[in-house]
């Protein structure tokens, strides 16, 4: 991912935030290990720069000309004839790379209601990239989205159609990402510059992803499992594993680095939330790569993981990475959900900056209007930016985080547990109002979208308003020499 500069405002507010280059945590959920029956996609999207402002997006449908289609990192591929409609959260400054403005557009559901969220980022190990290497304008996460929304009419068919884009040019990235529809979600891994895997998820289970390859213990023959061709051979030819196993095969293990605390104990971390009845070691080289609940899982519990740290468990003191970390931009939950009428099956749950410290905006699909202040913004701190005042509330509060998170947290809860009845509620609304009149329901759900976006975004600026309004009646915090002469510097 490409970095910005830091601005003097936004540099100072994220002056107690880490830096560093960082990655993202996933979460896939079947339709029977889910509270509603709806399949379920989710991620957080960290990175180490602080000031990427994200811009909800929705890509009308369109009839195509050209020949050539250029995406943002410069593949070209053969123009599809027409695209289809769908929604994105792009990156602010995609129009520098990308005159079209389609650059890391990161999740969406397209107007098939085939959702994708791309990618949780993975290690290719030496041995696989020396015998396959990764290509430079190859198939990256910042074109992933805008490559296979505007094309797939099921989850099937994007895995497919970017397996065949991989084959045919090349990757320039190890990455896992998924991809779900209203029958079904699956898991695929890009492990070297032509070869990849993709394993659909069990109805009854979930798929907890870090950033090292996951897919092991997979039959390379079964119809739930899709892959590269010659994909076992391969792996034999270069002696990237063993044993190469067509019947238990590990993907992970082949093209991947397993065992990395880094990786592993979130992994443990989720599976130890979800499925507390199955208790395992920590920093095992590899965990099951798909496990069956405790309880069927809804959205709260899903923001519950994405949100965790390793406090009260084995692992506290001791792990580097926690799920919950300062470096996030946005997260999100895609459900489908089949009993829903087709236009509203589709639902994205919506957060911007760090989760534990923000709300999860419930956005239909029929929204393709949104509010300016999820439209604006640079790497500048702004006022009228939805993503600065929401990512500016955990800068703020850690200046004294004992008194300040708690306060975020237990403000955004009520207003989450809130977004939630009221979505059950509206759903059944909705539905009824549909029979009756398609164009009354579809707009009502559009309608509530918009109001929920607007509502948190004020809720941020005013909690913003009361936080700096306390800091500055009296501040504990005192910057060392060198902590204020950078502050000064920038």
């Amino acid at each position: 991912m490409k970095k910005h500069t830091l601005s003097l405002l936004s540099a100072t507010l994220l002056t107690l935030l880490g830096t560093s280059a960082d990655a993202c945590t996933g979460l896939v959920v079947g339709k029977g290990a889910s509270a509603d029956g709806s399949v379920m996609i989710a991620r957080n999207e960290d990175f180490g720069v602080n000031n990427w402002n994200k811009f909800l997006a929705f890509r009308p449908a369109q009839q195509n000309e050209g020949k050539t289609w250029t995406l943002g990192n410069g593949l070209e591929v053969p123009m599809p004839k027409a695209f289809l409609a769908y929604s994105a959260i792009r990156d602010w400054d995609a129009t520098t790379s990308d005159p079209a403005g389609k650059y890391y557009e990161e999740r969406g559901i397209n107007e098939f209601n085939v959702a994708l969220s791309a990618t949780t980022s993975a290690e290719v190990n030496d041995k696989a990239q020396k015998a396959d290497p990764l290509i430079e304008k190859g198939v990256i996460e910042a074109i992933i989205p805008t490559l296979i929304l505007p094309q797939a009419k099921t989850a099937k068919e994007g895995v497919a159609l970017l397996g065949h884009y991989v084959e045919t040019y090349g990757a320039g990235e190890g990455n896992s990402l998924y991809l779900a529809d209203v029958n079904e979600a699956w898991l695929m891994e890009i492990g070297s510059g032509h070869h990849w895997i993709a394993v659909r998820v069990p109805d009854d289970s979930y798929a907890m992803v870090a950033n090292g390859l996951r897919i092991h213990g997979v039959n390379l023959d079964s119809a739930d499992v899709l892959h590269s061709p010659k994909l076992l051979e391969f792996v034999r030819e270069h002696k990237l594993l063993d044993q190469a196993d067509p019947k238990d095969f590990n993907f992970a293990k082949a093209f991947g680095v397993i065992a990395d605390p880094y990786n592993v104990d979130r992994e443990w971390l989720g599976q130890q939330m979800l499925t507390a009845s199955h208790q395992q070691a920590t920093r095992q080289a590899q965990y099951p790569l798909f496990m069956k609940p405790d309880a069927l899982i809804a959205v709260p519990d899903v923001a519950k993981v994405l949100s965790a740290t390793y406090e009260g468990t084995r692992l506290a003191g001791k792990a580097e990475r926690p799920i919950r970390i300062d470096r996030q931009l946005e997260s999100h939950v895609i459900q489908l959900r089949k009993e829903m009428p087709k236009e509203l099956q589709g639902i994205i749950w919506q957060s911007y900056g760090v989760l534990a410290e923000s709300v999860m905006v419930p956005i239909y699909s029929p929204l393709e209007s949104y509010p300016l202040p999820y439209r604006t913004g640079s790497d500048s701190y702004s006022d009228d930016s939805a993503y600065w005042q929401f990512r500016s509330l955990t800068a703020l509060a850690n200046t004294n985080p004992d008194k300040y998170l708690p306060l975020l947290r237990s403000v955004w809860s009520k207003e989450s547990a809130k977004l939630y009845k009221e979505v059950t509620m509206l759903d059944k609304t909705l539905k009824q109002s549909y029979v009756r009149d398609k164009a009354t329901a579809l707009g009502l759900a559009a309608d509530y979208s918009y109001g929920q976006l607007e509502q948190t975004y004020q809720m941020a600026k005013d909690l913003r308003y009361k936080l700096m309004t306390d800091l500055t009646k009296s501040t504990e915090k005192k910057y060392s020499e060198e902590e204020f002469k950078k502050i000064m510097s920038l």
